[in-house]
């Protein structure tokens, strides 16, 4: 009955279209007064304890250092060092967009951020070469999403603190699958541009050219590699990493490049902040819907009924994908870590899953839900930037969905993917 009354209230307030952070704590309070589960001071108690944490402390900095970054003038500088190497290809300029959100999701550690900082730039020089607005738009759409995937990740550090995981572990884990969705959604960009004929810049490469660019993008090339590099080189823990990164990024886009000036800073620090209350205030109460959850011995119920249904560890591992997958697409990516790493992180490591290589899957699984409706946010960014109608944006990123649902595959099936730099680095 309890689970009934929370999840119920839950929807309930999802359909009236209330924000899922005030969805998850009036569901709680809902279930506390009716229920009687917990005392009702225990929801106030939640929103503070939950974010008294020393590694969640990483979230709002590297939020903050996303920020900076995005208007920063690096990822324009990114953009032109990925084209000279593979602008004049066949589709060189929507392989150009794969790489940019690659390297600008090292960097940002958010999906939409990266969607946005590339997008005002990448969008409108591809239709300008005469490449398709919805296929330009749903480019850069779904490889947004690397930037829960590729390391530093913010999703990463709630899958860490919630599931007791090593956040640097878990970066360090995300490596090898983001190159390999890149390369999948590569692949796919150059088959469909063969197809539609979109030829390349036309400029060959040069070194000459090259070197130009890396000179010009250096310092933002160098900031994965800072933060990866303090964390596993023992130099700093992440949450100090994201503190480096601020300074970091402040640094060369005020003084280096000049893109950001002093007078900006207050209203880059007022996003930072918006965006950052608004993920807290669903750790909180994503923290008290989950109490609930475990007091009444639901992640025990959920894992019993998967446990029942089969002991192949295959069959299960399917089941978990598909609720995820489900779950990608109507709930917010840290909501659901925080509400689900508890049930679903025990049966994953009964059934012999390293919980890196689950964490990994569980990621993925979340991110490709910023492509799909009705919540993908990914979607939103990018119909903003274009103005093309989410509709018809989510039906030209279907073919980039189904590369994310292979390269899901191939990661779930083979866990060296995910392991193999972490044996390498310790």
């Amino acid at each position: 009955m309890t689970a009934l009354i929370l999840f119920g209230s839950f929807v309930f307030f999802l359909l009236l279209t209330v924000p899922i952070g005030i969805s998850l704590g009036l569901a709680s309070l809902v279930t506390i007064i009716f229920a009687e589960v917990v005392s009702i001071q225990y929801l106030a108690q939640s929103l503070v304890q939950s974010t008294d944490s020393f590694p969640l402390m990483a979230v709002p900095f590297f939020i903050l250092a996303g920020e900076i970054m995005g208007k920063g003038g690096i990822s324009e500088r990114l953009f032109k060092l990925a084209n000279v190497f593979v602008g004049n290809l066949t589709g060189g300029f929507a392989i150009a967009a794969v790489l940019t959100c690659m390297f600008f999701a090292a960097i940002s550690g958010s999906g939409p951020a990266t969607v946005a900082a590339v997008g005002g730039i990448m969008i409108p020089a591809m239709v300008s070469y005469g490449y398709d607005k919805k296929f330009a738009t749903a480019v850069v759409v779904a490889a947004g999403s690397l930037g829960i995937i590729i390391p530093p990740s913010i999703p990463m550090v709630i899958y860490g603190v919630s599931g007791s995981v090593s956040i640097g572990d878990m970066f360090i884990a995300g490596i090898l699958p983001g190159i390999l969705i890149a390369v999948v959604m590569m692949i796919w960009s150059y088959i469909y541009s063969k197809k539609k004929g979109y030829k390349g810049t036309g400029e060959k490469f040069t070194i000459k050219r090259a070197l130009h660019a890396i000179n010009d993008a250096k310092w933002a090339i160098f900031i994965p590699v800072l933060i990866l590099g303090g964390i596993y080189g023992g130099i700093f823990t992440p949450t100090e990493a994201a503190v480096v990164a601020v300074v970091y990024a402040a640094i060369i886009s005020t003084f280096v490049y000049k893109e950001i000036t002093i007078k900006n800073f207050p209203t880059v620090i007022k996003d930072a902040a918006l965006t950052s209350a608004t993920i807290l205030i669903i750790i909180g109460t994503a923290n008290a819907f989950g109490r609930i959850l475990t007091l009444e011995q639901i992640p025990k119920m959920v894992a019993d009924m998967l446990l029942g249904i089969s002991s192949n560890p295959l069959v299960i591992m399917l089941f978990l994908i598909i609720l995820l997958l489900f779950v990608g697409m109507v709930m917010d990516t840290v909501a659901a870590i925080i509400i689900l790493v508890p049930i679903l992180l025990p049966i994953a490591i009964s059934i012999g899953v390293d919980p890196i290589h689950f964490g990994i899957i569980m990621i993925v699984n979340l991110a490709i839900g910023f492509i799909t409706p009705p919540v993908g946010v990914n979607l939103f960014v990018g119909s903003g930037i274009s103005g093309i109608r989410m509709e018809t944006l989510a039906r030209a990123t279907l073919p980039f969905f189904i590369a994310m649902i292979l390269s899901l595959a191939i990661i779930t099936i083979i866990p060296g993917i995910s392991l193999y730099l972490i044996e390498v680095f310790r």
